[in-house]
C-alpha cells in the first residue's frame, strides 16, 4: 500500500535532508499528512495541533529531498509557487549533484 510506505519513509527519514525523494513517495506523503491531520483534528483540535507539530519537520525534510530529486536546492521550498511547480516535475533519471536517484521503496 503506497500511502503506508510513504508514511514509513517520512518518519524513517525524519531529520534526513540529504539525498533524493521520488515524486510518487512525496505525493503519497502529502496525502497521508492531509488525511491524518483531518482525522486527528476531527477528534480533538488540541491533539490535532500536537499532531501537526509532529509532522512539521518530516514534511520539511521530505520537501527538501523532493527538490533535490529535480536538481534544485532545498531553499526553493521557501517560494510557494516555485516549490509546487518543481514538486510536480519528474525527477532526474540519472545521478545529479545531490546523489543517485532514490531507490524503489520496499517496506
Amino acid at each position: 500500500m503506497p500511502i503506508v510506505t510513504a508514511a514509513k519513509l517520512g518518519f524513517y527519514n525524519y531529520v534526513n535532508y540529504k539525498g533524493r525523494a521520488r515524486r510518487a513517495d512525496f505525493w503519497w506523503w502529502i496525502l497521508f499528512t492531509i488525511v491524518s491531520q483531518y482525522l486527528v483534528s476531527a477528534v480533538s483540535s488540541s491533539v490535532g495541533n500536537i499532531f501537526s507539530t509532529i509532522l512539521f519537520l518530516p514534511q520539511i525534510m521530505f520537501a527538501i529531498r523532493r527538490m533535490h530529486d529535480v536538481n534544485k536546492s532545498g531553499w526553493w521550498i521557501l517560494l510557494p509557487i516555485g516549490n509546487i511547480i518543481f514538486w510536480a516535475q519528474p525527477g532526474d533519471a540519472s545521478s545529479n549533484r545531490f546523489g543517485p536517484p532514490a531507490p524503489p521503496t520496499n517496506f
